[in-house]
């Protein structure tokens, strides 16, 4: 029964982790890592066509975006999530697939403009979305379910993004059996939308995220409709716009449901009728999965709306932008307007092109709604950067960037002391993560010290044995050196068809000796043709 940290350890992005029990191998999250990450993650320890299992807290693309990978490289087990996540996933994923070829296109138009360099290939294809997708299996919130034998999982709303949980897993091996809470993300209090954060009573081990375990967001909950009626109505009154990097899922639906609010209350009065552009088709299919889970996920704030017929995500002046030539026309038309895109880390997508547009006018406000990881183009903006480079050309930044003051869909350090506290029994051990190197240390000094708890912030490749609560191996920071030649793509992806090709092997042990000796003579045959 042993735990292994993949990824996400003394970094923000990326999480993943590894569990080997009962005779399974199950992954907790196989996320996406974005930005520039400071250390090296380790494998994961088996080979992904070998998984059995994967255990999804949320659908956000830095918990979710590697699961086609996981299927490209032969993985072929199911993928355990709330019933939102499913929805999420069926969307996000084929989203990232696009993009993953989009990129891929994009450089090997720019290899044929220059000699020498190499054609390459996506890291994995919407054939491998697609397939990943097929293997989600929805979970109803509060629910135990058995997996296999020794293995049970319970999904807990944790307030975070539509669909979010932490997972309760039992592990019973013999006679023992040890239960260990993965927090996912954990929700900051009071968001519109979706409900506050759920409670766990009892855990021996606990891994939880620590994002913002070094700061408070504010003392006072914040008047969130107030404060961005006041950044429209400054900035439209210098005739600029209000460009909104957000995140298509979840960030994009609490900005809809405060502007229908400042609409309603006429908080921008001297222009009553202004418009808003979602230009995202992710983010619109993503509202659409919003309204599917109202009766599931919505808070008693935002049903109180349902129940008296108010769709609280739509309002006069709204537009949605699906094609690209509807998102071009945007800023073309003069008139000051608020425009969210997607990605909500200026990473990719269309909102590069808005802030190509936008960043070098005076008049215009860059709002930033959510986190900003380190790397990450939202960063450099928000620390105050006098240019960027957008599609090959220097844009100088003159337009005013803001952020709004508290918004977050990560608890603070007082929300997440608040969750772990709320152990009635304290937990053997509990491992921080998904926070970046300084936050990690910091947050697990305070458990310890302030809290009387045994806290510890793994660095990627740790193994803990949870039957002993000992740390069987205690990895050091590997920092990440910049590669000079990655291995070829396409030879990445016939390493992991023969990972694969072991794995099915190894699963038809047992069977019938014609069976086998055909399935021999058919691989046989392959590499004979290929020997060469």
């Amino acid at each position: 029964m042993k735990l292994t940290f993949v990824g996400a350890d003394h970094q923000v992005t990326g999480s993943c982790h590894y569990i080997q029990a009962c005779g399974k191998n199950i992954l907790v999250d196989c996320g996406m890592q974005q930005g520039a990450n400071p250390f090296e993650c380790c494998d994961i320890p088996v080979d992904e066509a070998k998984l059995d299992y994967v255990f999804l807290t949320h659908a956000h693309v830095d918990h979710s975006g590697n699961l086609p990978l996981l299927y490209a490289k032969g993985f072929r087990g199911n993928v355990y999530t709330t019933e939102a996540s499913a929805d999420l996933c069926s969307i996000m994923l084929r989203d990232c697939a696009h993009i993953q070829m989009q990129e891929a296109e994009w450089k090997n138009r720019k290899a044929k403009r220059h000699s020498g360099l190499e054609a390459v290939e996506p890291a994995y294809k919407m054939e491998d979305a697609d397939g990943i997708i097929k293997r989600i299996v929805p979970c109803p919130y509060d629910d135990e379910i058995e997996i296999s034998e020794g293995i049970k999982i319970k999904f807990t709303d944790v307030g975070h993004l539509l669909g979010s949980a932490s997972i309760e897993v039992w592990l019973t091996e013999g006679d023992i059996t040890k239960k260990i809470v993965f927090s996912g993300d954990i929700g900051n209090k009071h968001q519109p939308l979706i409900k506050d954060p759920a409670y766990t009573k009892n855990a021996d081990y606990v891994v939880m995220e620590s994002t913002y375990g070094d700061r408070f967001h504010t003392t006072d909950h914040p008047n969130y409709v107030e404060n961005l009626a006041k950044v429209i109505s400054d900035t439209f009154a210098k005739g600029g716009n209000v460009v909104i990097p957000s995140f298509a899922v979840g960030r994009t639906q609490e900005m809809l449901y405060f502007i229908r609010k400042i609409k309603e209350d006429n908080l921008v009065p001297d222009f009553p009728k202004f418009e808003v552009y979602v230009d995202s088709p992710l983010a619109v299919e993503a509202t659409g999965v919003f309204q599917k889970n109202i009766h599931t996920c919505f808070d008693e704030e935002a049903m109180a709306l349902v129940n008296k017929g108010i769709n609280p995500l739509t309002f006069p002046g709204l537009k949605l932008a699906i094609t690209s030539e509807e998102s071009k026309q945007i800023n073309f038309d003069d008139r000051p307007k608020v425009i969210i895109s997607a990605s909500g880390m200026c990473e990719a997508g269309r909102i590069r092109h808005h802030l190509k547009h936008n960043l070098w006018r005076p008049e215009c406000t860059i709002l930033f709604v959510g986190y900003q990881a380190a790397g990450t183009l939202g960063r450099v903006l928000v620390e105050g950067t006098n240019e960027v480079k957008l599609f090959g050309e220097i844009v100088e930044v003159r337009a005013q960037i803001k952020q709004l003051p508290g918004m977050s869909g990560h608890a603070d350090k007082a929300g997440l002391i608040e969750w772990v506290t709320a152990f009635e029994k304290k937990p053997q051990r509990v491992f921080i993560v998904h926070g970046e190197d300084s936050v990690c240390n910091l947050f697990s000094e305070c458990l310890k010290i302030e809290h009387g708890l045994n806290a510890y912030a793994p660095y990627s490749g740790t193994r803990v044995d949870l039957i002993t609560n000992t740390v069987e191996y205690e990895a050091s920071p590997v920092v990440v050196k910049k590669r000079t030649r990655a291995v070829s793509d396409v030879f990445a992806r016939l390493l992991a068809a023969g990972q694969r090709l072991i794995a099915v092997i190894h699963k038809n042990e047992g069977g019938a000796n014609k069976d086998l000796a055909k399935f021999a003579d058919q691989i046989n045959s392959l590499a004979d043709k290929w020997d060469f």
